[in-house]
């Protein structure tokens, strides 16, 4: 597996005692081998392999692994594969107060030699590290790797009775609907122009009508589409390999007709050669990357942003942190305003537990807000 491991730094060659050939908490020579790498390095990588189609995703695994790694190798001195429950309790401390030369800002951003640490992580920020350590970890446990994880004795850190935090990376609907309208007015005088527009109107109202991730909405293409009862329904398979049925509206593929029909394609689904429903600004078949679908996001929001900034400064700054998976969370938040049945937002996003759905529950937060404050106000 030795050729997963350049999904890591190069600055991470590590010698033998820190390599994790030997390491404390390397599963016994008898136990049944899902991987077959032999070294730390070598084990993170496939682990990481299995991200490649989410490039974001990947990144931020990346990140966490490499903060991981030097930090071990460098502060305790030991392999990843060594590493016990106080070692993450340690780890979890360093992160909430880093010593400065972690945080030295001559390092880039960017590259095999940037900083991995700007500064402090918030308890957030250090439960989501941790949370993505622990499913590392996890894996090389069921991989027949390690022995077991010290991630594994984590204490929830809720305390009972204690709410979940509301999903807040949204956009509202008045919002939504004028990012709408503001791309109706982008200038259309050119070829190119027209590729740009076209292109973003059906990205968005794609993402937004389906709540795909990105990574899903890059691989999807026409022959996913299908009818039943004479509604459409999308195919879609996502994490882990789950498979989900996403519904389309009338609508929906009206604005697919017409994106088609602005890149020449016949008007008949399905017909071979399959097209991906995202295509090049120019028409190509070629499937776009997850990557290249988020920027043509981020360009539609940047651009909205810069004519809302003398006006709307607030709002063109909350469009700028928008991004794919801010769709995903307007879509399942504006499902739940609407009343959507709860078991049916949590098919459409296809998650496991219906708990992680009741996070958009955000009307009800409004209407408790509003029947308080108008009760305070009458006093």
């Amino acid at each position: 597996m030795t050729a997963l491991t350049p999904i890591l730094s190069p600055r991470l060659a590590l010698p033998i005692p820190l390599s994790g050939v030997n390491g404390a908490n390397r599963a016994p020579a008898q136990t049944p081998r899902q991987i077959a790498a032999n070294d730390d390095l070598a084990a993170i990588g496939v682990w990481l392999a299995e991200y490649t189609d989410s490039p974001h995703t990947l990144r931020s695994y990346r990140k966490e692994v490499e903060r991981l790694v030097m930090w071990t190798t460098q502060v305790r001195g030991k392999a990843v594969s060594s590493l016990m429950r106080e070692d993450v309790l340690a780890y979890e401390s360093f992160l909430a107060n880093p010593p400065p030369g972690w945080c030295d800002e001559a390092l880039g951003r960017r590259g095999d030699h940037r900083r991995l640490l700007a500064g402090p992580l918030s308890e957030r920020s250090r439960r989501q590290a941790l949370g993505i350590l622990a499913g590392l970890f996890q894996y090389l446990v069921r991989g027949g790797y390690l022995a077991g994880s010290p991630f594994a004795l984590q204490p929830r850190r809720r305390r009972r009775g204690q709410a979940a935090p509301r999903i807040e990376r949204f956009l509202d609907r008045p919002l939504w609907l004028d990012v709408l309208a503001d791309v109706e007015g982008w200038p259309q005088g050119t070829t190119r122009e027209r590729q740009r527009y076209e292109r973003a109107r059906w990205v968005l109202r794609l993402l937004y009508a389906t709540a795909l991730r990105v990574s899903e909405a890059a691989r999807a293409h026409d022959g996913d589409l299908h009818q039943v009862r004479g509604r459409w329904w999308l195919r879609v398979v996502g994490k882990g390999g789950v498979e989900g049925h996403i519904p389309l509206s009338d609508a929906l593929m009206e604005d697919y007709a017409r994106y088609r029909s602005f890149l020449g394609l016949p008007a008949a689904l399905g017909a071979p050669p399959h097209r991906p429903l995202i295509c090049g600004i120019a028409g190509h078949a070629q499937p776009l990357t997850s990557t290249a679908v988020y920027l043509v996001v981020k360009d539609a929001f940047g651009r909205i942003a810069a004519t809302w900034e003398a006006t709307q400064p607030e709002r063109a700054g909350q469009l700028r942190r928008a991004s794919t998976h801010w769709l995903r969370h307007t879509a399942a938040s504006h499902q739940a305003d609407d009343g959507m049945p709860l078991h049916h937002i949590q098919r459409n996003l296809r998650h496991s537990s219906i708990a992680t759905t009741s996070l958009y529950l955000h009307a009800e937060d409004d209407a408790r807000h509003a029947s308080t404050t108008a009760l305070t106000a009458s006093r």
